[in-house]
């Protein structure tokens, strides 16, 4: 017996580009924060709900992607999910990396 994949919804905000996840019903910068999705279905339908998000102009190009669970929490499975969890990869001074390494 396969386990169903868990999901998350993201986005990218239209103003700024800033990625971000969906947490029931509404939006979140932190990955940590988002609603992880373990039924098709419920994926589904926060995936339809986030249209409105889409309508009011607020975010652009949501879809669901795969997570696993680690000991840290949910992680991303794909490299291209990684990478935009941590934030831009072309300068560790700015975007989550910088946030990061003050706190």
């Amino acid at each position: 017996m396969t386990l169903p994949a868990l999901k998350v919804l993201t986005a990218n905000r239209l103003r700024s580009g800033d990625v971000l996840y969906w947490k029931v019903g509404g939006w979140s910068g932190s990955l940590t924060d988002a609603e992880v999705f373990a039924d098709d279905a419920a994926a589904e339908a926060a995936l339809a709900a986030a249209q409105a998000s889409v309508a009011a102009n607020q975010v652009v190009t949501p879809y669901l992607f795969e997570v696993r669970q680690a000991k840290t929490g949910f992680v991303p499975v794909k490299e291209r999910e990684i990478i935009r969890s941590q934030g831009p990869s072309v300068r560790p001074d700015t975007g989550k990396q910088a946030e990061a390494s003050h706190v």
